[in-house]
């Protein structure tokens, strides 16, 4: 993935000197925000997969509606239209996690994706999206490169053993865990984990061949071929 980043980064670098490129995306280039960043990556591979990008939301109208709550705000989705029906071809979450109160918000994290994808599987099965084929649901997760994160994390167990998988690992192998058992339950299609250093000399690499972002930037493209079949 770091050469597909500076890859990128470069090209968007020219597009903001030339003033090609959206005010949104810029902010993102120009502000170092990583994870609005990967964003425009994940809008650029759709595009190049043929996906029109006024279908494309990422900055504004990225609500959907839930089944335990009115409505939930994604960070990327692709609404589209056919035969006068908006449809949901897919959303996708980007989330992040640096130090220092990692164990906090390794247990927020899952939390929040498990019910959110759980919540929008159940307003899928009440019709909410009409009578759209399945959308994509993604999973993005960058984690702070550090020691910590490395490190053996220390399990308590006052009354039940806990699952083995979990037995002397680092929050890194966690969430390793965390996003395999996300695709293995259906609740993701498609998920990403990369580690990245703080910094302007940003580091890049991909501990899971699993969960890299070339297979995350496959299943995007494939979503886009799949739609535009139909189309």
């Amino acid at each position: 993935m770091q050469t597909y980043w500076d890859a990128r980064q470069a090209q968007r670098q020219q597009q903001v000197e030339r003033g090609t490129i959206d005010a949104g995306s810029r902010a993102d280039v120009t502000g170092g925000s990583q994870m609005g960043a990967l964003e425009v990556l994940a809008v650029d591979i759709l595009e190049e997969a043929g996906l029109d990008r006024l279908h494309v939301r990422r900055n504004i109208g990225l609500e959907l509606p839930g089944y335990y709550r009115p409505e939930k705000r994604w960070d990327l989705i692709i609404v589209a239209e056919r035969q006068g029906k908006k449809e949901l071809v897919a959303a996708i979450e980007f989330k992040s996690q640096v130090g220092p109160s990692f164990g906090n918000n390794f247990n927020n994290r899952v939390e929040e994706a498990i019910g959110n994808a759980n919540d929008l599987w159940t307003a899928y099965r009440e019709g909410r999206f009409g009578e759209a084929p399945r959308p994509l649901l993604g999973y993005f997760f960058l984690l702070e490169e550090c020691p910590r994160v490395h490190g053996v994390v220390r399990l308590k167990q006052p009354h039940f053993p806990v699952d083995p998988v979990f037995a002397n690992s680092s929050y890194s192998r966690r969430y390793e865990t965390f996003c395999r058992r996300l695709l293995l339950e259906r609740l993701y299609d498609t998920a990403c984990l990369v580690l990245a250093t703080k910094g302007s000399d940003t580091q890049i690499s991909e501990p899971a061949e699993d969960l890299n972002f070339d297979r995350f930037a496959r299943e995007l493209r494939g979503c886009a071929a799949r739609f535009q079949q139909v189309q």
